[in-house]
């Protein structure tokens, strides 16, 4: 009997997308679930097994965010004491809900991100300048070891996530299950035409690696003028990106926010998967389009480890180096047949490592000895 404890639900990021998965792929004896989200953005769903969605109201800013986490709180306190949850499962960020868990209910946490990856303080190497004053992460950095305190359990979906919650000192125990995909839903289309020669997704933001993906860009279209790329995505340097790229608008497609719906469409139709992201926890994008036969071309971090594999499940480039990712690139899309091999060997992986339906019981598995 768990209560699951995210505010932003209704959402299109990663969490969301991976609260989907997880809860359309549970077991047939999995335990009874409580969703205490938000009404932002809600649209009418079902999953068998969820026996009560409890929503409280939200929009977004942080004053919001402190009234629906004590409102989650005073619900949480009572399905517990009424007996019918025995462990809270929080997923953050955001971090706010988590400093009001009650004590005396057994939390797992899902550490999708920490503050330490997400400020590029994790790596030797800065590869990008934080978005958050050194006051502002102090302050992250306390909320998340008092977070920390207040569970036993912790999941992280790589061994780069493992790392960082231990860089903060954390003692209980550490599960790594990876973010996966829905397998029977991102499938392989032929039918659609390929109309996109190298698709970009996610969250366009310093941290996710959006300045390389101009610069990545920029030279894809020098060696190949008639290429076609799509960027689907939205965020904090969107503005930047766009007026970077404007002078592309015959190669370069801007397609913003897309419906999680709408994004089997965009993997159908593209030949190649890129990203120059600098930080992830394990990128969904990636794995839904693996998960339709495309072959990727990732830098090459920790936590892409297990699963782009180069040479197999696709290629590797070491970070911020453009001449080996555009040639990689590039070599993709002039060899149909490896395109072809890498995208089946990618298929595959998902099947037997990052399947949900092999995944959700895993995760399950954790709360089983929660307590």
């Amino acid at each position: 009997m768990i209560a699951i404890v995210y505010p932003q639900f209704y959402d299109v990021h990663g969490i969301p997308r991976y609260l989907d998965s997880f809860l359309s792929n549970l077991p047939e004896d999995h335990p009874p679930i409580y969703l205490i989200i938000s009404d932002e953005h809600r649209v009418e769903r079902h999953y068998p097994g969820v026996v009560e969605f409890i929503h409280f109201p939200y929009d977004h800013s942080r004053l919001s965010l402190f009234f629906w986490s004590l409102k989650a709180r005073k619900k949480l306190i009572s399905l517990y004491d009424e007996g019918k949850i025995q462990w809270v499962n929080l997923h953050f960020p955001p971090l706010i809900p988590g400093l009001f868990l009650p004590r005396h209910i057994p939390v797992v946490l899902t550490a999708h991100t920490t503050y330490l990856g997400m400020s590029g303080r994790f790596y030797k190497t800065r590869h990008f300048v934080s978005q958050w004053s050194g006051l502002s992460l102090a302050i992250k950095s306390w909320m998340e070891h008092r977070i920390f305190g207040l569970t036993s359990k912790v999941i992280t979906l790589t061994e780069q996530g493992r790392q960082e919650v231990l860089a903060y000192g954390f003692k209980g125990s550490v599960t790594v299950i990876p973010n996966g995909a829905d397998v029977k839903l991102f499938v392989r289309n032929d039918v659609i035409e390929k109309d996109i020669d190298v698709l970009f997704c996610g969250r366009i933001e310093l941290r996710k690696g959006s300045r390389p993906m101009v610069e990545l860009c920029r030279r894809l279209i020098a060696a190949k003028p008639d290429i076609r790329i799509a960027i689907v995505g939205y965020g904090d340097d969107e503005v930047w990106v766009k007026a970077a790229l404007a002078s592309y608008g015959q190669n370069v497609q801007m397609a913003g926010k897309i419906p999680f719906s709408e994004m089997l469409g965009y993997y159908s139709r593209s030949r190649v998967y890129a990203s120059t992201s600098y930080y992830e926890g394990l990128p969904g994008t990636c794995l839904e389009a693996m998960a339709t036969q495309l072959p990727v071309v990732v830098w090459d971090f920790l936590f892409y480890r297990g699963l782009v594999v180069e040479g197999q499940t696709g290629s590797l480039a070491a970070p911020n180096d453009f001449v080996v990712m555009t040639d990689k690139v590039l070599e993709l899309l002039a060899n149909p047949q490896l395109a072809t091999e890498m995208g089946k060997n990618g298929r595959a992986l998902l099947e037997s490592d990052y399947s949900w339906a092999k995944l959700a019981p895993e995760v399950l598995g954790v709360f089983a000895n929660a307590g």
